[in-house]
């Protein structure tokens, strides 16, 4: 399959994507709950990555998506541990003998991908790598579908998906969430930092909402905190969750771009 280069454009495309990604909210309890298994495996994931230098939630990502965040099976393509993979790329690991740990499976798949610290592990990098890794084949052949193995359960994704290899349909949903929303609700929660996403500065501010942990009652008081959501996540580095509810998040938001934590924080 052809190959698609990290170019300005390119990456302009998936900053832009990533901004705009709004988890469904009918997903949004789905997507917290392998957020939190990713989570609760970090550091068996640094571990795995560390020799290479590799962030541990790219691996997570990964395991998530080729793997369902099962430990008995390859990172390569999800095939068992107990035999070299059968499935595309096929004979992995080509040393060693099975049964295959997870730890010496993982590493060759990142390995065979080319993944080190010298990798771009930038915002746009780790989207680019993220799609790298299942193909080409949704921007190349389907220009119109956003790759779900990326957007699916957000706002980007609707339909369309390859149903086998080399078998396309339309209609089709993929119900697996995608990498990059995964990756936008850790953001979200501050799990994960980007290297490229410099400290925010500050600008004129919407009208500022009072600190709640809850969703306030007022439908007006609702699209103000919506509203100021919104401008916060304008800023490089701040990706909050647009809800309505002016919580402890938001507030820690607002106060890396003024300095300030929102009214009502015991913190201020």
């Amino acid at each position: 399959m052809p190959t698609v280069n990290l170019t300005a454009a390119l990456r302009a495309e998936y900053d832009r994507l990533f901004e705009s990604c709004v988890i469904r909210p009918e997903r949004a309890a789905a997507v917290d709950a392998i957020v939190a298994k990713l989570q609760a495996q970090q550091t068996r994931y640094q571990q795995a990555g560390q020799s290479l230098r590799i962030p541990w939630y790219f691996v997570a990502l990964i395991h998530n998506m080729e793997a369902s965040l099962d430990f008995t099976r390859h990172l390569h393509n999800g095939d068992p541990l107990s035999a070299r993979t059968v499935q595309v790329p096929k004979g992995r690991p080509k040393t060693g003998a099975p049964p295959f740990t997870w730890e010496f499976s993982a590493a060759d798949a990142l390995s065979m991908k080319g993944l080190s610290a010298d990798t771009d592990w930038s915002l746009a990098g780790l989207l680019y790598q993220l799609e790298r890794y299942n193909g080409w084949g949704y921007r190349l052949y389907h220009a119109h579908v956003l790759s779900p193995y990326l957007w699916s359960f957000s706002s980007h994704y609707t339909s369309g998906k390859y149903v086998a290899d080399g078998t396309w349909s339309d209609t089709a949903r993929s119900a697996q969430c995608g990498a990059a929303v995964l990756l936008r609700r850790m953001a979200e929660r501050g799990i994960v930092q980007f290297q490229d996403q410099p400290a925010p500065a500050t600008s004129a501010a919407p009208l500022v909402s009072r600190h709640a942990r809850k969703k306030p009652s007022s439908a007006e008081a609702v699209a103000r905190a919506e509203d100021l959501q919104r401008w916060l996540n304008t800023f490089p580095g701040i990706f909050v969750k647009v809800d309505g509810a002016p919580g402890d998040k938001t507030s820690e938001a607002y106060q890396k771009v003024t300095g300030n934590f929102l009214p009502g924080d015991p913190r201020s």
